[in-house]
């Protein structure tokens, strides 16, 4: 495997791309990145020359340059998205239309959320969960059992439809022996902070270290052809208080995570 890893990042300064820039070249020298946005958008990588090409570009605007970007690359990270719900699915369908179009398809792999999975868990309701948010640990009488990753998606919301959407995209795609795999995001922040206003934000939290670890792990596996094309993983941090299956993606791509939201909680 001497080759460069050449990768389109579709959305790549954001809070989850600014982090793959950043920390997928510590795991492997040879990805090399094309960051497609929309120009003004805010770059949120931290540190000084995070390595890559950033391109300012509206992909349903100029559709044929987006198509010569995703020429020849062997992986497409897809993180964008748009408001409403049907202009995201239209973007979505062009952008798998246009992996498929390929001679050689890259491996992609496309945003989801823990979000596509909302009505599996309620933080602002009474039981376990809502104790859970609270950190009432020791008022738990019995802990849930983590969230299954192969839970079909059961979104409350359009975010959660969108997310929806990319997966069932993942799916068509594996049917056709592409490499597909939809990332269930956890809360992903450029500072990789665990604290923040939204309840239960710590037993989502994912540091972007992990994400790219996350990333690195599905692509080695589609390299030695041992990706599970068409599944969806959620992409969580080693939390104490997780409430995700994490195990799964450990055991089937060798996700390995790192960080822990409780260090952000240590007296």
């Amino acid at each position: 495997m001497s080759q460069v890893f050449k990768v389109l990042i579709i959305g790549g300064k954001g809070n989850i791309g600014s982090g793959l820039r950043t920390y997928l070249p510590r795991l492997d020298k040879r990805y090399q990145f094309v960051s497609v946005d929309l120009a003004g958008a805010e770059d949120k990588a931290t540190e000084k020359d995070v390595p890559g090409q950033l391109i300012d570009l509206d992909i349903m605007a100029e559709k044929e340059k987006f198509k010569n970007l995703v020429c020849g690359k062997n992986l497409v990270i897809y993180l964008a998205r748009k408001s409403p719900l049907d202009e995201m699915n239209r973007m979505t369908d062009y952008v798998f239309e246009t992996v498929l179009a390929q001679e050689i398809p890259p491996m992609i792999l496309a945003a989801s959320s823990v979000h596509a999975v909302d009505d599996a868990y309620h933080f602002l309701q009474h039981g376990a969960y809502a104790q859970i948010a609270d950190r009432q640990f020791d008022e738990i009488e019995s802990w849930p059992e983590p969230i299954p990753a192969t839970l079909r998606a059961c979104p409350l919301n359009d975010y959660g439809h969108e997310k929806a959407y990319v997966e069932s995209w993942c799916k068509q795609l594996a049917e056709k022996g592409i490499s597909a795999i939809a990332a269930r995001w956890g809360g992903i922040n450029a500072r990789n902070s665990a604290i923040a206003d939204e309840p239960g934000y710590f037993t989502v939290w994912c540091h972007q270290q992990d994400a790219a670890r996350f990333v690195h792990s599905c692509f080695v596996s589609h390299l030695i052809c041992q990706l599970p094309s068409g599944a969806h993983y959620f992409v969580i941090s080693n939390n104490t208080y997780g409430i995700f299956d994490i195990e799964t993606p450990k055991r089937e791509v060798g996700y390995e995570p790192m960080h822990n939201a409780e260090s952000f909680y240590a007296p």
